[in-house]
């Protein structure tokens, strides 16, 4: 039973088991129920023409009875339960409420009447003959007596219990059919999710992500199962080349400032006199922004959410820009009060980036505004030097990626500052992008939901 085809199986065979079951009693049911009406209907008949003579004056003694006792029996009672006349060789009657078998003294003279349109049903047994069987009595009210007539139910009996049987006996071939047909189909069915799971038990084995499962021309289920799995996959791949990438960047990176630092303190402690004291400085703040930018990327990756407070980014902006009193270039300010939701450490490590980077490439000005726009809030950093390239818009917000002009600059940084920021607008709900500012330069524009 650890096989969904034999779950299949089982299951359709028993809802269908249940069903026949259900719909063969309820035939039965109704098959019972149609010959016990009509055997009811032929003892109305007889107990009628036996009521019509004794409405025209016929003596009990002469009434003409049916001949044939066992297929139409018939007892006549007065009003004071007496048998006043009973069918030939009847040697008992029970179900019709007044038993008996013989007409009793007296019982010849006979009477008149109206016969009554109603009839009263019931189900009894006959003995005749020394045999009992059932029989559907009708109940005739004529003149102050009471007609009973009866039908066998013997072929009821039989048509029922030969119905009863041929179904018993189809049941279990038809149960046999239905699961065998559920299994062959659910196989076919489930074949492709077969070979999916051979598809991924190889990837698994082999560690080869650019494999993909087969994917089956139906548009079923499965199907979409299949292509699903497919760009499960090629996420996967996308995401282990870039951590791959990233590790190997990231060395890369780290090998340059720790080869510089080492190298310097060697010199140093050979040569104390030529130690460059400020350039080691340099490499070891370098380090530690590296440090500290690897760590953050570290944390966003693990899926690290911002806070729920309430941050003021004009305030936010007056404040970083009062902190930073080494810029080349000035900043200009034109902010109005607008608040975001998330965290104000992260925000203010953004607005840091973008600064950073409008710093290493204005001419002579840059420029922050912070406005309101409908449901979000709009801070921009624009510079006046060269822009950013349409073609390479997308680029730098990728990890480790410097334009050329940049790689130029000695402090032209890692290049994690825009990829950093923009992690950090995407999983604060807002986006960040790059586009020409009015001077010329490039023009960052961060756009959050407002608090």
């Amino acid at each position: 039973m650890r096989s969904v085809r034999a779950r299949t199986a089982l299951g359709a065979t028993l809802v269908v088991a249940l069903a026949l079951v259900v719909a063969g009693a309820a035939l039965l049911g109704v098959l019972r129920g149609n010959l016990v009406d009509q055997a009811g209907l032929q003892a109305e008949v007889t107990a009628r023409s036996v009521a019509s003579q004794i409405a025209a004056g016929t003596p009990y003694r002469r009434l003409d009875l049916p001949d044939d006792t066992e297929e139409h029996p018939v007892q006549v009672v007065d009003g004071d339960g007496r048998v006043v006349a009973v069918g030939e060789d009847v040697e008992r009657i029970e179900g019709t409420g007044s038993p008996g078998t013989r007409a009793v003294a007296g019982g010849a003279a006979g009477t008149r009447g109206e016969v009554s349109e109603d009839v009263d049903h019931a189900t009894g047994e006959v003995t005749v003959d020394g045999g009992t069987a059932t029989y559907r009595f009708a109940a005739v009210e004529v003149g102050g007596v009471t007609v009973h007539a009866g039908a066998p139910l013997a072929a009821e009996e039989a048509t029922v219990a030969g119905v009863r049987d041929a179904m018993l006996a189809a049941l279990v071939p038809l149960l046999l059919v239905v699961a065998g047909v559920t299994w062959l189909v659910t196989r076919r069915a489930l074949k492709p999710v077969e070979g999916i799971r051979r598809e991924m038990a190889a990837i698994t084995g082999s560690e080869d992500l650019s494999r993909r499962v087969p994917v089956p021309a139906t548009r079923d289920e499965v199907a979409r199962l299949a292509r699903t799995t497919n760009e499960t996959l090629a996420a996967l791949e996308a995401s282990v080349e870039r951590q791959r990438r990233f590790v190997a960047d990231a060395s890369h990176e780290l090998r340059s400032p720790v080869a510089s630092l080492r190298t310097q303190l060697e010199v140093g402690a050979a040569h104390p006199e030529l130690l460059d004291l400020p350039g080691a400085v340099a490499d070891t703040v370098r380090l530690q922004r590296l440090a500290a930018d690897l760590l953050l990327l570290a944390r966003l990756d693990a899926g690290e959410r911002p806070g729920r407070g309430r941050v003021d980014l004009a305030a936010l902006v007056r404040q970083e820009v009062a902190q930073r009193t080494g810029d080349r270039v000035p900043v200009r300010i034109e902010a109005e009060e607008a608040e975001a939701g998330g965290s104000r450490g992260q925000l203010a490590r953004v607005l840091g980036n973008l600064l950073d980077n409008a710093q290493r490439h204005a001419g002579t000005a840059v420029w922050v505004t912070v406005r309101r726009a409908g449901r979000h809030v709009v801070l921009t950093v624009a510079d006046d030097g060269a822009g950013v390239p349409e073609p390479e818009r997308e680029r730098v917000f990728e990890r480790f990626v410097r334009l050329d002009d940049a790689r130029s600059r000695d402090e032209g940084g890692a290049g994690l500052g825009l990829a950093i920021a923009r992690d950090v607008a995407v999983r604060h709900g807002g986006t960040l992008t790059v586009g020409r500012a009015a001077s010329g330069g490039a023009l960052f524009e961060l756009r959050l939901p407002a608090a």
